[in-house]
């Protein structure tokens, strides 16, 4: 499939503005203080962030497919809290879920700027359905694509980005999260083969899934340095197995588990990059991850938005419609601002990550915002709904459960602001460069 918009990222403009000094001040009449758009001549406004034609498109086709396909199952898929196959598939057949690999493996090769434009739509629709897809567009297939032998990428990656295949990533055990070096996953070197031993949890898509890409420790040595990632074949390997599922209040449709590994046998070529460095290979995805995070918080955020300014519209207290009404006004308002924040913060980071720029602190900040934002809207949504925000007839209660879900995911807000704080120089460069 060709994607439009695929090797092209938004221009992300600045200007140098010039000031006249009169005895030692900026005088009144500087050119400082007018709008870079006047100061060239312009009638149009400069804008820092804009997207191409071929990615407007893109997004109308997306909203197009969302619109007829995905919203119309949200609540269905809510309610049975079950995978969405039929929708997984769509996405494959349409080339959504190669987006950002090569067209070899029957990608698309777009920029993240357009894969962002992809989740935020699709998270619009479901949450639910952009998590599943995320999992198998990302973290799911990234390691066997730029780590694994081409006979895998054929076997294993092609299939995935088709749909065909399942894939899903396990790195989280019950005493290990953020600590990653805390993880007790075990892989013991026997001849020709990798064994493997141990539990890992919060695995998405783990009671479907057909490949999982495991982080395991190649040594007993403490710390980080002897992780490494497997790529491990359901289907094949004996000794996976489903532990218990987790029943979740956020995007049920994104089924959650366990995976156990009882002595599984890899085949040493399955082994990702070598017996070191799994965390550097992690790491070097992170900003992409966060940056995805950060566009499906934009997409659930508008869709309660708009949920929420349709129902004061709508509603009438007092005799006339509650949106006329300076409290509800206000908060939607706030809930305007923090939207549109939201959006710049993501397609920046975005854009930035397109041009090839280090952006570990710009990628933890637009997730720590958008993330934070989307949980805010939601919550400020259904108290414009007031009880009907209890009511499960309307999808403001799915949005405020699912919300929840983009808080931990790629980061929890406390590690996020850890890692800006480690960094805390204003620096005007990264901002507007």
């Amino acid at each position: 499939m060709h994607v439009v918009g695929a090797k092209r990222s938004p221009s992300v403009e600045h200007e140098n503005r010039s000031s006249e000094r009169k005895n030692g001040r900026v005088g009144a009449t500087s050119t400082y203080f007018r709008p870079p758009s006047v100061q060239a001549g312009l009638m149009a406004p400069a804008t820092m962030i804009s997207f191409t034609p071929e990615q407007e498109e893109f997004r109308k086709a997306i909203a197009r497919f969302v619109d007829a396909e995905v919203a119309p199952a949200a609540e269905a898929i809510d309610e049975r809290a079950e995978f969405p196959t039929k929708l997984f598939k769509r996405l494959g057949e349409l080339g959504y879920l190669g987006l950002r690999y090569p067209e070899a493996y029957g990608g698309a090769d777009a920029d993240m700027v357009t894969y962002c434009v992809f989740a935020e739509e699709l998270a619009r629709g479901s949450l639910s359905v952009a998590a599943a897809a995320a999992m198998q567009s990302l973290m799911g297939t990234y390691f066997v694509y730029k780590y694994g032998s081409e006979a895998l990428r054929r076997r294993y990656l092609v299939p995935a980005l088709r749909g065909d295949l399942i894939a899903t990533f396990a790195l989280t055990e019950p005493n290990a999260g953020s600590d990653v070096a805390n993880i007790t996953t075990r892989a013991q070197r026997r001849g020709d083969r990798y064994v493997l031993r141990g539990t890992k949890t919060w695995v998405t898509s783990a009671p479907v899934a057909d490949v999982l890409t495991v982080a395991a420790k190649t040594s007993d040595e403490r710390g980080m340095k002897s992780i490494a990632l497997f790529l491990l074949d359901r289907s094949a390997m004996r000794g996976i197995t489903l532990g218990r599922a987790i029943e979740k209040m956020s995007v049920r449709g994104s089924v959650t588990g366990e995976i156990l590994l009882e002595d599984v046998e890899v085949p040493v070529e399955h082994l990702l990059g070598g017996e070191t460095g799994g965390v550097e290979k992690i790491g070097s995805i992170l900003s992409e991850i966060r940056v995805m995070t950060a566009a499906i918080s934009v997409g659930l955020a508008r869709a309660a938005y708009q949920a929420a300014l349709a129902y004061a519209r709508e509603r009438n207290a007092f005799g006339k419609p509650i949106a006329e009404h300076q409290a509800i006004g206000f908060k939607l308002a706030d809930m305007l601002t923090a939207l549109h924040a939201a959006i710049l913060i993501t397609y920046q980071a975005a854009a930035r990550l397109d041009a090839g720029r280090s952006i570990g602190r710009e990628a933890a900040m637009a997730k720590l915002f958008a993330s934070e934002t989307a949980v805010k809207i939601t919550d400020e949504a259904a108290r414009i709904f007031a009880s009907y925000g209890l009511a499960m007839e309307y999808p403001v209660q799915r949005y405020f459960r699912d919300a929840r879900f983009l808080l931990p995911g790629g980061g929890t807000s406390e590690i996020l602001r850890v890692i800006i704080g480690r960094d805390l120089d204003w620096d005007r460069g990264p901002a507007f460069d």
